[in-house]
C-alpha cells in the first residue's frame, strides 16, 4: 500500500532551507539520560541511543541503557531509526546509526538545537515548537537532519527534518519502558515508497570490561506488538539477564498495521553477517516485507523492524512512536508492551506523581537532617492538581517517603520513613512530616539519600498511586565535623592498610568503583588523612625519605582527604612504612606521622 501522509504538523517549519549546506559544518551536539524511572537510557540529538564518535569525548558513564536500576545490566550496543525513499529517481537511505554506515543526521549549529528537557504539563518555546508542553514525568525534545552536515563520505541526503520526543516516567506501572515519538518532514524533494526501520544491536547482560557479555545474544519478533526483542541465553560468561530489551514500533494513528508492509531482519554476531553500506541494498533490506525466523543460535543480537511504504511531498508529517521496553523477563516485557498500547490508546493521559519535594540537606557529626518544607517560590507538592484522573480528586497529593542507600544515587534504596495524610482511606495515617534526621552515621563515609512525594491512588480508573523519581535528584552526603582551625590530630585511617581485606565489600563500603562501572578495580584503593583544617598541603615519603605524592587539600566543609595508593606518575605503591607531613597553609604549622601498607 502507498499512504500519503497529510496530518501536517502546524509547528514544524521547512527550517532546513534555509541553511548554507556548503558552510554549515558545525553543529550543536547533546545527550542526555532518562533517569526518572528503573530505564536509565542515554539520548542524543543525532538520533542515537549510544555516545557515537562525535559525542564519545563528552560522554562520562559505561552503559547506554541500564535496567533494572545500579544492576550495571546493559541492553543497547546501538540503536536509531532509517529512512529509505525514492527521490527524483534514486533509491537513498539516511540512517542516525548503523553497522557499515557513519551517522548521518546532525542538528545545525543553533544554540538551541540541544535536548530540551520538560516535566509533565510544564510549557516550553522551543523554537521550532512554540508551546510544548511535557506529556511524561521526563521529556527530551530534539531535531536533526540528513542534510546539516555535507561532506559525510558517499551520504547523499534526502533532505529529512525529524523532531525526536521522548517519553519517561518515574512509577509503575510505566516506569519499565520509553517512548520515542518521531516526526520526518521531507524539506526538498516528494518522497515515494518512504520505509522507516529501527536498528537494534541488542547487547544484554552485566556490563563488564569489555563487550564478551554481548556475544550469546539473539533476536526474536512478536508479530501481534511489532515488535523486535534481544534475548540474553541463559548461563553463560555474564550469567542470565534479568531482562530481554524490546523494540515496539507504533505506526501512525491513521493507518491500519494490516496496510503495512512489514519487515524484521536479524545480522549474525562476530562478523557472521551486517547491514549493507550501499543505500539500495540497504533500502531492499528494509522493503522486503519478510518476517525472518527467529534466530536460533546465541551469537549475537543485531535486528532491524521496517514497516511502509509511503509517499510524502514536501511539507507532510510522517508520525510514528517506537517503545523501547523492558521488564522481568520476556513475560514482564510482553506485559509492558500491552501496557503501551493501553497508553497509546489513552493519548498519554494518565495520573502524574507529584513534583519533587524541595529538598534541603544539613550535615553534622555522625548525622544528617532532611527538611523539604516547600518556601515561598517553590513547587509544593502538597498544592498540585492533576486533570487526567479519573477520580476528579481537587488534591491529589497523599504523603511523603524517605530513602538512603549506602552504594549509589542508583540505590538500592531502604525506606527510612513513609509521612501521609491522616484520617482518610489512604494509607497507615501516620499524619505529615517535613523533616527527617538521620543519627549514628559513620563520619567521611558517603550516604545517598532521596524524598519523594506521591499521590492517592485513581480508584475510578484502578490507576495505582504515582510518586516522583526516587533516582532523580538523590543527594550524597558524607557526615563528619568541621576541619580543625590547625593541625596536630591528623591521621590516616585505616592504618595499617591491609591488601588482603576487602573494603569494597564494607556497608556502606570504604573503597567503591567509579559510578560508572559495577566492579572494583586497583585504582579505587584509598587511604584517608582526616582531621585536615581547610588549606594545606600533604606530602607522603618512603621510610627512605624519598618523596611519593603530594596532595592539596582545600575545602572549608570537608576536614578529609583521599589518597588512591599511587604515586605522582601514577604507579601503584608497595607495601611498606611511609611517612607523612602536613603543612597549614594559613598558619605554616607542619605535623609529620606515619602510617603502614600491607598488600
Amino acid at each position: 500500500m502507498q499512504f500519503a501522509s497529510k496530518k501536517i504538523l502546524g509547528i514544524l517549519f521547512l527550517f532546513g532551507l534555509v541553511l548554507n549546506l556548503s558552510a554549515q559544518q558545525n553543529v550543536t551536539l547533546d545527550w542526555k539520560m532518562h533517569d526518572v524511572g528503573k530505564v536509565r537510557q542515554f539520548v542524543s540529538n543525532i538520533g542515537s541511543l549510544w555516545p557515537t564518535g562525535v559525542l564519545w569525548s563528552s560522554w562520562t558513564g559505561l552503559i547506554y541503557c541500564e535496567f533494572p536500576p545500579a544492576s550495571f545490566e546493559e541492553h543497547v550496543g546501538e540503536g536509531g531509526i532509517w529512512v529509505g525513499a525514492i527521490s527524483s529517481g534514486d533509491t537513498l537511505v539516511s540512517v542516525t546509526t548503523s553497522w557499515n554506515s557513519g551517522q548521518e543526521f546532525y542538528p545545525s549549529a543553533a544554540p538551541y538545537d540541544t535536548i530540551w528537557v520538560v516535566q509533565k504539563g510544564d510549557t516550553v518555546d522551543i523554537p521550532y515548537w512554540p508551546g510544548y508542553v511535557g506529556v511524561s514525568d521526563q521529556d527530551f525534545v530534539c531535531r536533526y537532519s540528513d542534510y546539516n552536515v555535507t561532506n559525510i563520505g558517499t551520504h547523499k541526503p534526502l533532505y529529512l527534518d525529524v523532531i525526536q520526543t521522548s517519553y519517561a516516567w518515574s512509577s509503575p506501572p510505566l516506569d519499565e519502558l520509553i517512548v520515542y515519538n518521531f516526526y520526518v518532514v521531507p524539506t526538498r524533494n516528494n518522497l515515494q515508497k518512504v520505509y522507516i526501520a529501527y536498528w537494534l544491536d541488542g547487547n544484554v547482560g552485566y556490563r563488564g570490561t569489555n563487550w564478551a557479555f554481548a556475544l550469546d545474544d539473539f533476536s526474536n519478533y512478536y508479530p501481534q506488538h511489532f515488535m523486535g526483542v534481544s534475548l540474553d541465553n541463559p548461563g553463560g560468561t555474564d550469567g542470565t539477564a534479568y531482562s530481554p530489551i524490546g523494540i515496539k514500533i507504533v505506526p501512525p494513528d491513521n493507518v491500519l498495521p494490516s496496510d503495512l508492509s512489514w519487515t524484521f531482519n536479524w545480522y549474525e554476531g562476530q562478523g557472521g553477517s551486517a547491514p549493507p553500506s550501499r543505500d539500495n541494498l540497504r533500502y531492499l533490506q528494509m522493503s522486503a516485507g519478510v518476517i525472518m525466523k527467529n534466530q536460533n543460535e546465541p551469537v549475537g543480537s543485531q535486528f532491524i523492524v521496517a514497516f511502509g511504504p509511503f509517499d510524502l511531498n514536501v511539507g507532510d508529517t510522517l508520525h510514528f512512536s517506537v517503545g523501547e521496553i523492558l521488564g522481568e523477563g520476556i513475560a514482564g516485557v510482553l506485559k509492558n508492551a500491552d501496557r503501551l498500547d493501553w497508553l497509546k490508546q489513552n493519548d498519554f493521559k494518565v495520573p502524574s506523581p507529584p513534583p519533587r519535594p524541595p529538598l534541603k540537606v544539613e550535615i553534622a557529626n555522625h548525622r544528617v537532617r532532611l527538611d523539604w518544607e516547600a518556601r515561598p517560590g517553590e513547587k509544593n507538592p502538597e498544592t498540585y492538581t492533576d486533570p487526567y484522573r479519573a477520580d476528579s480528586s481537587q488534591v491529589p497529593f497523599e504523603g511523603y517517603r524517605v530513602y538512603k542507600s549506602t552504594q549509589s544515587a542508583r540505590g538500592p534504596w531502604t525506606l527510612l520513613a513513609e509521612y501521609d495524610i491522616a484520617g482518610n482511606e489512604f494509607g497507615e495515617n501516620t499524619g505529615l512530616a517535613r523533616s527527617y534526621t538521620d543519627v549514628g552515621l559513620l563520619n567521611n563515609f558517603e550516604y545517598y539519600y532521596s524524598v519523594t512525594a506521591f499521590s492517592k491512588p485513581d480508584t475510578v480508573s484502578d490507576f495505582p498511586s504515582q510518586e516522583s523519581s526516587v533516582n532523580k535528584e538523590a543527594v550524597v552526603i558524607i557526615p563528619g565535623p568541621e576541619p580543625p582551625s590547625d593541625v596536630g590530630r591528623v591521621a590516616v585511617v585505616p592504618n595499617p592498610y591491609r591488601g588482603d581485606i576487602a573494603y569494597h565489600q564494607y556497608n556502606p563500603p570504604w573503597e567503591r568503583p567509579d559510578p560508572s562501572r559495577g566492579r572494583w578495580l586497583e585504582q579505587d584503593r584509598r587511604v584517608q588523612f582526616i582531621n585536615l583544617p581547610a588549606r594545606c598541603e600533604i606530602r607522603i615519603y618512603t621510610l627512605a625519605g624519598d618523596l611519593v605524592r603530594t596532595l592539596f587539600h582545600n575545602n572549608p566543609i570537608r576536614g578529609f582527604e583521599d589518597w588512591n595508593l599511587t604515586s605522582d606518575v601514577g604507579q601503584a605503591v608497595s607495601s611498606g612504612i611511609y611517612l607523612f607531613t602536613v603543612k597549614n597553609e594559613t598558619t605554616a604549622e607542619v605535623q609529620t606521622g606515619k602510617f603502614v601498607i600491607i598488600k
